[in-house]
C-alpha cells in the first residue's frame, strides 16, 4: 500500500480540515450510493476524477489523509484489471483534507470529451459495474 501523499478530485470547495465522507452518489452512476470514499496517490488521477465530477463547481484537486483503513480500489484493480496501475484507494472512513493542489495538469476540452466517451462505452458493458 502507497503511504503517501494521497489525493481526491471533486467540485467542491473545501477548505483543510473538512472531511470527506461516504455515502454520497456515484459520479458515474447517480443511481448508486457509494459506502466508500475514493482517493489516489497520483494528483493528475485526482484531476481526472475531479473534472468527470457532477456538479457545476470548478475542478479541484485536495491533497487528503485517510483517517481509517483503506484498500485498493477494486474498481480498477485486481477484480477488473491486474495491479493498481492508477494507484487508486477507497475507505469507509473520512478522509481529512490537508489543503488544495494547484499543478496538476488539466484535460483539454478534447481529452475531458475522449474521457467521457470511453466511460460511457465502459459502462455500456458489465465491466462497468461498480464494486460498492
Amino acid at each position: 500500500m502507497d503511504e503517501g501523499p494521497f489525493f481526491h478530485g471533486t467540485k467542491a470547495d473545501l477548505k483543510a480540515g473538512d472531511l470527506l465522507s461516504a455515502g454520497f452518489r456515484s459520479n458515474y452512476r447517480p443511481e448508486v450510493v457509494m459506502n466508500h470514499i475514493y482517493f489516489t496517490a497520483l494528483p493528475n488521477g485526482a484531476g481526472l476524477a475531479a473534472e468527470l465530477a457532477a456538479g457545476d463547481g470548478a475542478p479541484r484537486v485536495y491533497a487528503v489523509e485517510p483517517t481509517g483503513a483503506f484498500e485498493n480500489d477494486p474498481n480498477v484493480t485486481d477484480k477488473k484489471f491486474p495491479g493498481n496501475p492508477t494507484r487508486s484507494y477507497r475507505s469507509t472512513g473520512p478522509l481529512r483534507v490537508i489543503g488544495e493542489v494547484t499543478d496538476w495538469t488539466r484535460l483539454t476540452p478534447e481529452e475531458l470529451n475522449a474521457w467521457k466517451d470511453r466511460l460511457a462505452a465502459l459502462l455500456a458493458d458489465e465491466r462497468g459495474e461498480i464494486i460498492n
